[in-house]
């Protein structure tokens, strides 16, 4: 197929507000080096790492949470050398990790076979000598352009063929938060019959834990807002909780007998961690991969080593775990939410509505 020289892209020219994206229709074509392909992007998801970034939120010298006033307007102040999650940012950069879309050209070393594919992409960027170094990884969006644009390249390990009836749009909730939800149940062993509380159940990392934790067979507890606490249900949580509630550790005990649960993922954070870790059980494990309510929290040591407690930290998964995600999709053990579509020249648009946090699941972004 002729493919064109210019392309539309959404461009983040630095850190700060909403202003610092700018939709430009002459971005030249990227093209696949070796070992690379060529997408066609039919949609790519959002998620909160494009608004963090964007804001510079990673840095240490920024202690709050991610609100919607700081995630449109921008932080007072940060430092640019840790402003993303890899240190410190090179702009322009196109952002976007959730990518799916058509492999449409391929670089040297890549079978031709693979034009035509409709492929999901791994966001995760591995050195190929040492795929399991943590200390050598990217995030595409981040370290590399991703997909909030019409065409986008890849290395070709990371695009993962897909036989799928779901749309684009559809496809393009799962990479990021589903491949992050997977890596922590993977890090706290979840197991059928455990119990296990999971925060913050109505975002994009959430409503994918409490799918995938009950497809590990497990006792799912959801919080979150009251006005959200139905569709969690329909989602398979076998119970939810009203996150205001100010006796939360007696609202839990009613529904569960002893108050413990063996496991807490948490996306949260906050000033509620410290109960988190109150509801677990002795020998509990606590996973988080996200802090949107505040970074800084209280622990009390007492409580880490006198209950036998595990934490964990989860954000690099280990290879294999996007391969498996895949064969969930395509054998419908998950299902996409799609909270909604916007049109790359509406990217603020998604952004505002993905910090409004009215909606459930994700939003795509349509540059096509």
């Amino acid at each position: 197929m002729a493919l064109p020289e210019t392309m539309t892209a959404a461009v983040l020219t630095g850190h700060g507000g909403l202003d610092k994206i700018v939709v430009r229709d002459d971005m030249p074509l990227p093209q696949p080096k070796a070992n690379e392909v060529l997408i066609e992007v039919g949609a790519c998801g959002m998620n909160n790492t494009d608004i963090n970034t964007r804001i510079g939120w990673y840095s240490k010298s920024v202690s709050s949470g991610t609100t919607s006033t700081g995630g449109s307007e921008g932080l007072e102040q940060i430092s640019a050398t840790d402003a993303t999650w890899g240190g410190a940012a090179a702009f322009p950069r196109i952002q976007g990790a959730d990518v799916a879309g058509r492999i449409v050209a391929v670089g040297e070393a890549v079978s031709s076979e693979r034009i035509g594919q409709r492929v999901l992409v791994d966001p995760w960027l591995r050195n190929p000598s040492d795929p399991g170094n943590r200390n050598l990884a990217g995030y595409v969006g981040s370290e590399r352009d991703g997909g909030f644009a019409q065409y986008t390249t890849m290395p070709a390990e990371n695009a993962f063929l897909i036989k799928s009836n779901l749309t684009d749009a559809e496809l393009a909730t799962f990479p990021c938060s589903y491949s992050t939800a997977e890596h922590m149940l993977h890090r706290v062993r979840l197991g059928q019959g455990e119990k296990i509380l999971v925060t913050g159940a109505s975002g994009g990392v959430g409503s994918a834990l409490v799918q995938l934790a009950k497809r590990r067979r497990a006792w799912v507890l959801a919080m979150t807002s009251r006005a959200k606490m139905d569709a969690i249900r329909d989602l398979g949580a076998d119970e939810a909780v009203d996150r205001k509630q100010k006796d939360l550790a007696h609202q839990i005990d009613d529904i569960l007998p002893g108050g413990e649960v063996d496991v807490v993922a948490d996306v949260v954070g906050g000033a509620g961690f410290s109960g988190w870790l109150d509801l677990l059980c002795r020998g509990g494990r606590y996973v988080t991969s996200g802090a949107i309510a505040g970074p800084i929290v209280e622990l009390d040591l007492r409580t880490l080593y006198l209950k036998d407690l595990e934490m964990h930290g989860a954000t690099v998964m280990p290879v294999g775990i996007f391969e498996q995600l895949v064969g969930y999709i395509e054998k419908g053990e998950i299902r996409p939410l799609l909270a909604g579509e916007f049109s790359i020249y509406d990217i603020k648009k998604a952004q505002e509505a993905f910090l409004a946090k009215k909606h459930i699941g994700n939003f795509a972004v349509l540059p096509q």
